[in-house]
């Protein structure tokens, strides 16, 4: 971060915020920011009403989705033939089924089962027609490319700031220094990076809530993912980062890298890290 200037924190989506900068965000960047952030919960959030996930989840057919949703679809389309169809954003009812609903029971309500299959449905912009309902969770993106979409507004009046959406993050001008959390004691770093562009990481500690419970669903079984305990991912853009975060739990990077330019670590289960050769950061472990 700076080591001198102004932050700014506020709550959206779900989940913490700051912005730093060199000059303190104007009144009207923040209520732009604050704008966004509104509306984009109100576009694609599963646990409040008369979104886009509410018309999907009601039954099939053309649904008109939010402005912004191409670049959201695109990287869900990629990812999803890239793992094999393990990553999609159709897995919101299996979530909701594990617990992981509106109401954060915590409690499954069923058995694990299969998504629908995410590569039916067909985009043609701005409408997204579906063959079965389901329940859309775009979580595994959609915190980076909001990031995005911040750190946008932002650079219209500042050439140097950081966004950290919750470990998100977006940096514009010289590179600073970021700590890498230990994914199983968040009072350790594995490491240290010297961070511009984006940085986003995923890890089965962040929503976990009751034993082999956690958000990372596998789409083909419905069942949380194994063998992987967190990832870090290095892009030019936070919606890239956030998306290939999630796939590393699914496909190698090799196949990954087919379509996209990123550079990655990974901890397994046994808490070894793998990582790129050049990978920019320093690590402990």
């Amino acid at each position: 971060m700076p080591a001198a200037g102004a932050q700014w924190r506020f709550d959206g989506i779900g989940t913490e915020w700051q912005v730093d900068t060199a000059e303190p965000l104007g009144g009207e960047m923040r209520a732009q920011i604050t704008a966004l952030v509104e509306r984009y919960d109100g576009d694609w959030s599963r646990f409040r009403p008369g979104t886009v996930v509410d018309a999907l989840r009601a039954g099939p057919g053309r649904h008109r989705m939010p402005a912004d949703a191409g670049p959201l679809i695109d990287v869900y389309d990629r990812l999803y033939r890239l793992t094999d169809g393990a990553m999609s954003a159709a897995v919101g009812d299996g979530l909701e089924r594990l617990g992981y609903d509106a109401h954060y029971s915590l409690v499954p309500s069923g058995p694990a089962r299969p998504a629908p299959i995410w590569d039916e449905n067909r985009w043609d912009p701005p409408f997204l027609t579906t063959k079965e309902p389901f329940v859309l969770d775009v979580g595994a993106a959609g915190k980076g490319y909001l990031a995005d979409q911040i750190a946008d507004i932002v650079a219209r009046d500042h050439a140097e700031f950081t966004i950290d959406g919750s470990g998100d993050l977006v940096r514009k001008g010289p590179a600073v220094t970021v700590a890498l959390e230990h994914p199983l004691d968040p009072s350790l770093a594995i490491g240290t990076t010297e961070l511009t562009g984006a940085l986003c990481a995923s890890a089965i500690n962040r929503r976990a809530w009751g034993e082999g419970l956690h958000h990372l669903l596998d789409a083909r079984t419905g069942i949380p993912v194994h063998g992987v305990l967190a990832t870090w991912v290095w892009a030019s853009d936070a919606r890239t980062a956030d998306a290939l975060a999630t796939a590393l739990f699914f496909a190698p990077a090799e196949r990954l890298r087919s379509e996209f330019d990123f550079r990655y670590a990974l901890m397994t289960d046994d808490q070894r890290v793998h990582h790129d050769a050049d990978l920019p950061a320093e690590l402990f472990t």
